[in-house]
């Protein structure tokens, strides 16, 4: 007789959630930049990208926004389809115009308990760090826009270039018609 032990490998994946905040206003050109709010577009767009979300089942553990208004409120509105708790979004300063080594720092800070992460940051280092960490090619991630990244490792630590899987990347205007 042989005797078969089943060994069950767990493969423990990250998945991470870049998302641009939504369109903003330049209604008060005096405005500090990080104190400008949302339009209405941008207040429309990042509830529909929530229920977007929420359709797909996506739950994140984290979130982390930009200090900037436009940036947050973004945060809130998606997050409140989730079901996430918008006094639970972590501000981080290094998400405000950020370049690639900044959303390196932000999430080598996280603990591994934290599985799934969304980032709500600001272009152009958004679209860079998408493209650096996963190795695409997106040209720019619009206003609201939202990439999907998984990483076949399970600890924040190990983040590096090229390491991510592109899942998928989405954004308001594809969903003109509905979602």
């Amino acid at each position: 007789y042989y005797n078969f032990y089943l060994v069950n490998f767990v493969i423990l994946m990250l998945t991470l959630f870049l998302c641009r905040h939504a369109k903003s206003s330049w209604a008060e050109p005096g405005l500090n930049d990080k104190d400008r709010p949302l339009n209405e577009r941008g207040k429309n767009d990042a509830p529909m990208m929530g229920r977007m979300l929420q359709n797909r089942e996506e739950n994140p553990d984290l979130i982390i926004s930009s200090p900037a208004v436009r940036a947050f409120k973004t945060a809130k509105l998606i997050s409140g389809e989730l079901g996430y708790s918008q006094r639970d979004i972590v501000v981080d300063t290094n998400l405000y115009m950020p370049g690639v080594n900044d959303f390196i720092s932000v999430l080598k800070k996280c603990s591994k308990k934290y599985k799934t992460i969304m980032l709500f940051s600001h272009n152009y280092g958004i679209t860079d760090f998408a493209n650096y960490i996963s190795g695409s090619d997106i040209e720019n991630i619009p206003t609201c826009g939202i990439v999907k990244i998984r990483f076949d490792f399970g600890n924040w630590e190990s983040i590096k270039k090229e390491k991510g899987k592109l899942e998928y990347f989405i954004y308001p205007k594809m969903f003109k018609n509905g979602i």
